[in-house]
């Protein structure tokens, strides 16, 4: 069937075949279907959503559009973790090596940014010699030696997510629960993983901002990677602010740094990235109670074994082999530090999150377009978390450009995004729901 008839399809609300999907996917990857068609197949989906059968045939069309992995003899439990995307969300670069001293092997497929949300593989690119897409041999050597690799796509696999991710960015189609669904799991179905962890975001900086929403998606990457044979559960978490104290790719790396070196503890951060790898350890089957998973990774945390594996990966990876110790030296960084300013006294009671990382991407920290540009050391940080109660031009936070005039503008924005109240707001848990295999 002609492309322009499945997208007309799926237009008036009708439902498409194994073989219509698989044979769209086929000429997405193929190149043989037009970016315009692309983008309009994607706001159908958008508009009309999918059945789960349609749901299933997408992400296992885009996941055998490509190489599929085998970790066969790889000694250990294969597993991986997911965010759905946020603002100052760098868990994988503190996780992956947490589970991996605990004995898993992480073979970790990221991404880059989308819309306002910040990108795994553009953080890790601010690090000199880091090879994001290396060859199988390079990679499996890897996840072997370290017990973990976060990389990005290669051209082997799922190709066809790689084409429509990018296009879903700049076409307003990012908050598809159909297309979430088939861009996560196709890569990491592709990956060969026995079992996953999702982190559904949910709040003002995440794609779904409201609870039902979040909870909907979760439920569909859940059923449809069980369906698939990978042991998988999720937990909803909170992204009504910044999950770290900073966002950008620079400054977030060196953010993880300091986490790895226990300079974070006690954080939302901390505790997310550690409920998420108690879950792991659970889901791969080499811990039996959640509480026993828990305390394990914090042990390989606070004994410094995770930063070790970290590092080992950065190194395995083309990285520099001192980078744990050096990390500032090689990090980029901004010329102008301008400070964000209190515009009154009282407690920080919410914040426009999504806000918060647009102004990174204004700032060059992410891109507008596909062939955008990143620059690595701009960003914001010192972000005081909400409930803090701050004096009228007291710093909340920091804006970091090469030009005092962009750091202006962007401290400006950053403040505008906050609100401040005479009343100290109620605390929001961090984790909520944990949603396991129907």
């Amino acid at each position: 069937m002609l492309p322009q008839e499945i997208i007309r399809r799926k237009r008036d609300g009708g439902t498409l075949s194994r073989d219509e999907i698989t044979g769209f996917i086929e000429g997405l990857s193929r190149e043989t279907i037009s970016e315009g068609q692309v983008a309009a197949f994607a706001m159908a989906v958008f508009v009309r959503g999918m059945t789960p059968d349609e749901i299933v045939a997408l992400t296992l069309a885009m996941r055998d559009s490509g190489e599929v992995l085998s970790w066969a003899g790889v000694g250990r439990p294969v597993a991986d973790k997911h965010s759905t995307g946020g603002v100052g969300d760098n868990v994988s670069l503190m996780l992956a090596p947490i589970v991996a001293a605990c004995g898993l092997a992480v073979p970790m497929i990221s991404g880059r940014g989308l819309g306002h949300t910040g990108g795994t593989l553009d953080k890790l690119q601010s690090i000199p010699g880091y090879n994001v897409m290396p060859d199988n041999v390079t990679f499996r050597r890897t996840v072997d030696r370290a017990g973990c690799a976060i990389i990005g796509q290669t051209g082997d696999l799922a190709p066809a997510d790689k084409r429509l991710y990018a296009i879903r960015d700049v076409t307003a189609t990012v908050e598809s629960i159909p297309l979430i669904t088939a861009s996560i799991l196709s890569k990491k179905l592709a990956a060969g993983l026995e079992s996953l962890v999702l982190d559904v975001k949910v709040g003002n900086g995440a794609f779904m901002a409201k609870a039902e929403d979040a909870e909907a998606l979760a439920r569909s990457l859940v059923r449809v990677a069980n369906g698939a044979g990978v042991k998988t559960t999720a937990l909803l978490t909170d992204m009504n602010e910044p999950l770290a104290d900073c966002a950008g790719n620079a400054i977030e790396v060196q953010n993880a740094v300091d986490f790895l070196k226990g300079q974070k503890s006690g954080t939302r951060l901390e505790e997310v990235t550690l409920a998420l790898g108690a879950e792991m350890l659970v889901n791969a089957g080499v811990e039996t109670d959640q509480t026993v998973a828990l305390r394990r990774c914090r042990e390989v945390l606070t004994s410094g074994k995770a930063a070790e594996i970290f590092g080992q990966m950065v190194s395995e990876l083309g990285g520099p082999a001192d980078f744990m110790e050096r990390a500032e030296t090689y990090l980029p960084r901004a010329k102008v530090e301008v400070a964000v300013l209190a515009e009154q006294d009282g407690y920080l009671s919410a914040c426009d999150t999504r806000g918060l990382g647009l102004a990174v991407v204004s700032l060059g920290g992410g891109r507008q377009r596909p062939s955008d540009k990143i620059d690595h050391g701009m960003g914001l940080a010192g972000f005081k978390p909400l409930g803090t109660k701050v004096a009228k031009g007291e710093p909340i936070a920091f804006a970091h450009a090469n030009d005092e005039a962009a750091a202006t503008q962007a401290a400006k924005t950053v403040a505008a995004c906050y609100r401040i109240s005479d009343k100290k707001p109620a605390d929001a848990p961090v984790i909520g729901l944990r949603i396991g295999a129907e």
